[in-house]
């Protein structure tokens, strides 16, 4: 894991921003070492519980695509697509 800030929005509660981190973490794992399909999948309705509007998620998602590199974009889009046990992107 790099050493980044998340994309967070400082009036979250202490929980939604620990559950977006959840998914920041997970993304950082699909890119670099594979993470479980079904867990990332979770990951990211929790985050959806946290961040509803889908004009804030893909805010949130290109912020962290410019630190990281990594798009929450495809690797959700892959992740529904492809019922595989194990997730893992090319970077």
């Amino acid at each position: 894991m790099k050493d980044y800030e998340y994309p967070i929005d400082i009036q979250w509660t202490t929980n939604q921003m620990i559950t977006v981190m959840d998914l920041w973490e997970a993304l950082e794992q699909a890119y670099e070492k594979g993470i479980s399909n079904q867990v990332f999948l979770e990951k990211y309705q929790a985050f959806k519980t946290v961040v509803k509007s889908i004009g804030e998620e893909r805010r949130l998602g290109k912020d962290f695509e410019l630190i990281s590199g990594y798009s929450l974009y495809h690797t959700v889009k892959f992740a529904k697509e492809n019922k595989k046990a194990l997730l893992k992107m090319k970077g």
